[in-house]
């Protein structure tokens, strides 16, 4: 049994080997189905490179210089004075002060300025050398002069003085009168011009400016009504006079009302 089981393998085993081929087919590979991904090669994503960043030349443009158009400031003309009068010049606003020149009719100048508390005139007359103060009513006037700025009398730059101010000054109320007294200043016949009060005092509810001389040195006391009923204090000063010019001031202690 067993022989012939072992007899029929070896003639089967001899077929199959007969039939074979002795070279096995090589295998196509079949292209792949419809649900095949086909492999790609993946191709590098681009990576930018940034441009350089220029930064721009500024070309400037030259700015239009202009030429500045020159107009013409009109020169202010002082108005000018012809005396029309027999007068006198003076140091200060008002006949109180040193005589500086005479006048005449036909004299000509100008005016630079004018005085706050009186209507005097500031002016430099064509023949003469320094500036002194008229009255108004001696000249006659070409302009306006309310354009004029105001000037105050400096009597200390007016020539020189040989002599002191008063002393031993004193002012003695009595109602609405103050009286003022000092002691005499000695001075030579030729140089003596007195004395000067500038003061402000308080009249009917007016604050005045008030000026007072004595032609000589021998009188000296002075007598001015002074009220109640202003906004300042009433003040004075007093200086001795000669010549040449002024003395430096001396307070007055002015009493109140």
């Amino acid at each position: 049994m067993k022989k012939t089981l072992l007899g029929h393998l070896f003639l089967v085993l001899a077929i199959l080997a007969c039939g074979l081929p002795s070279q096995m087919p090589t295998a196509t590979p079949l292209p792949p189905t419809s649900t095949e991904t086909p492999d790609f090669t993946n191709t590098p994503e681009f990576t930018a490179t940034p441009l350089a960043t220029l930064t721009s030349t500024i070309t400037l443009t030259p700015t239009t210089t202009f030429t500045p158009t020159i107009t013409a400031t009109p020169t202010f003309s002082f108005p000018s004075i012809t005396v029309n009068k027999q007068a006198h010049c003076r140091y200060g606003p008002s006949v109180a002060f040193l005589h500086a020149a005479d006048l005449y009719p036909g004299d000509t100048g100008y005016v630079d300025g004018r005085y706050e508390y009186s209507s005097w005139l500031h002016v430099k007359f064509d023949k003469l050398k320094y500036y002194c103060w008229v009255a108004p009513s001696v000249v006659d006037v070409v302009g306006d002069i309310s354009t004029l700025y105001y000037n105050e009398p400096d009597l200390q730059s007016v020539g020189y003085s040989n002599y002191a101010p008063p002393e031993n000054i004193t002012a003695v109320r009595s109602g609405d009168e103050v009286t003022i007294s000092w002691n005499q200043v000695e001075m030579t016949t030729d140089h003596d011009r007195g004395y000067l009060i500038i003061a402000f005092v308080c009249q009917n509810g007016a604050y005045l400016w008030w000026t007072f001389s004595y032609p000589d040195q021998f009188t000296t006391s002075y007598t001015v009504q002074d009220e109640a009923g202003c906004p300042l204090p009433s003040e004075g000063v007093l200086y001795t006079v000669e010549k040449h010019g002024f003395s430096k001031p001396a307070q007055i202690p002015w009493p109140a009302p």
